[in-house]
């Protein structure tokens, strides 16, 4: 049993070491998770006969079950120990991920992505909270600073990875290389990782509030998969009733005493208008990254290893230069960055356009996905700076895990909506003519949400709020901080999670 007073450990000791190498090696798992299936999934559609509504769901029923229980999994951390919880969601991950891969056929392998989104859920909170919970101050920056960069690695080598596997011995074994990942966190975490907790958290849990997340968000999902077959009652009644699901969580947050989605936040006119941009410009990034490889696959004739490998410059851009694109967000204030980085990306989407039948990777992949990559480097690192510096500090834990939410619901409608939206259904995603028309459509429904995404930043956000000098403290809300929601204590981090840097899932707003 690792022993060790909270805030109190150093990074240059061997036990610091060890647990850096946990927690990257966790956060890795979910990463390498979502940078791998979206290259499989036209081989998993042609080994299970799936249709694209299936390979839809292979998707969002991981992400439905990720969004929807991300918060919670947080609070179960701070109640009950995140080193505790953080375990358990690795064993749930590991044993979901080998269910994914001897999954019969694709209802098997859907209800097994669902399983696996709630052990992300459970994981994910406890790897960044444990670093911040258990080093000492002094040496916390710099260990987030490295748990972000080794895991941007695990997700820079995930396309990649998961193109040889699928090549090689098969799609399967992208899940079951999960099984030594964790039995690898196990061994460290049990030897080496103190145990942490928040003594302050009291209350009932927002149960009710998670179960109506989740539901809304099935609800929305299923409708919007499903009208892609056509316009059915069942496809009216599950809108509607996610719809009505939806207003009744926003209800129940607002009078429960410890919610889940603190809507007192919201009174931040900043925070809201940052969270509006992460819905459009992740919504786009998951629109595009689903599609991409089918393209890549089925239109121009790339292998599965080739469309991995011809996503990796965006992972590599992002982890070369990030950290630059951070520090000038505070030199010059977030709105140029959060402007140009949107219209960037949506120059680079526009360029995608130019994948076809007989496209070339030098000519027509690279010049597209480099823009794009551009674009997100300059984008990811300010949005998230902005995020948690439209609240106070000691809300700080509370709002990243609000903007991961929803950048992973954005993701989750965007996958479900956009190829109803471009007219690919059933069977057709392997037809190359029918794949190819629905791409240029949706990667214009893309391009427009990115340049929303950016004319929101510039139509709202102001000043520098990057710069404590400049903003020194951010606009208090009586809501929230007047005595009707009891205050997060200052040091306490409940929802934060790993990057997901790996272009297939898009990136965290954490990266």
């Amino acid at each position: 049993m690792a022993t060790s007073e909270a805030g109190t450990l150093r990074l240059g000791t061997a036990q610091g070491r060890w647990v850096l190498l946990a927690t990257v090696l966790g956060s890795s798992m979910a990463m390498l998770d979502g940078t791998v299936v979206n290259v499989a999934l036209p081989r998993i559609g042609a080994d299970l006969g799936a249709s694209l509504a299936s390979l839809q769901w292979t998707l969002n029923s991981y992400l439905l079950t990720l969004a929807g229980l991300i918060l919670l999994g947080g609070a179960l951390g701070d109640r009950y120990g995140r080193r505790r919880v953080f375990l358990i969601g690795v064993v749930w991950f590991a044993a979901a991920s080998a269910a994914c891969a001897v999954a019969p056929n694709i209802q098997v392998l859907i209800a097994a992505r669902a399983v696996q989104g709630i052990g992300g859920a459970l994981l994910t909170p406890g790897s960044l909270a444990m670093l911040q919970a258990v080093f000492h101050p002094d040496d916390r920056s710099t260990a987030v600073g490295l748990w972000s960069g080794l895991g941007g690695v695990s997700a820079a080598v995930g396309p990649f990875l998961g193109g040889w596997l699928v090549d090689g011995p098969g799609w399967r074994w992208i899940f079951l290389l999960n099984l030594p990942l964790a039995a690898a966190v196990i061994a460290v975490s049990t030897r080496s990782v103190p145990e942490s907790r928040d003594e302050s958290a009291s209350g009932r849990f927002d149960a009710l509030g998670a179960v109506l997340a989740a539901l809304a968000l099935g609800a929305i999902t299923y409708a919007l998969t499903a009208a892609g077959e056509g316009v059915s009652a069942a496809v009216w009644i599950s809108g509607v009733l996610g719809v009505v699901l939806g207003a009744a969580f926003v209800v129940v947050e607002r009078r429960t005493p410890e919610p889940m989605l603190p809507l007192g936040l919201f009174s931040s006119r900043l925070f809201t208008a940052v969270n509006l941009v992460t819905l459009c410009v992740y919504a786009a990034f998951s629109g595009v990254f689903f599609l991409l490889v089918v393209q890549l696959q089925i239109v121009a004739g790339f292998s599965p290893l080739a469309s991995g490998f011809a996503l990796v410059p965006i992972t590599v851009l992002m982890l070369a230069l990030s950290a630059r694109a951070g520090r000038l967000g505070k030199r010059i204030g977030p709105r140029i960055p959060l402007t140009v980085g949107p219209l960037l990306c949506a120059a680079g989407v526009l360029l995608m356009l130019r994948i076809g039948a007989d496209s070339s990777y030098w000519a027509d992949v690279l010049p597209a996905v480099t823009v794009m990559g551009c674009g997100m480097t300059l984008l990811v690192a300010p949005l998230t700076a902005t995020v948690l510096a439209a609240v106070e500090v000691r809300h700080a834990g509370i709002a990243s895990g609000v903007n991961n939410a929803a950048a992973r619901a954005a993701g989750l409608l965007a996958v479900a909506a956009l190829p109803a939206l471009a007219g690919l259904s059933g069977d057709a995603y392997r037809v190359p003519a029918e794949v190819d028309a629905a791409f240029h459509t949706a990667m214009l429904i893309c391009a427009g949400l990115l340049a929303g995404g950016g004319l929101i930043a510039f139509a709202t956000v102001r000043g520098n709020v990057l710069d404590p000098e400049d903003h020194p403290v951010a606009e208090p809300d009586c809501e929230w901080n007047c005595g009707t929601t009891p205050p997060l204590d200052p040091g306490h981090v409940r929802t934060h999670e790993g990057p997901a840097t790996g272009p297939a899932a898009g990136p965290s707003p954490e990266s």
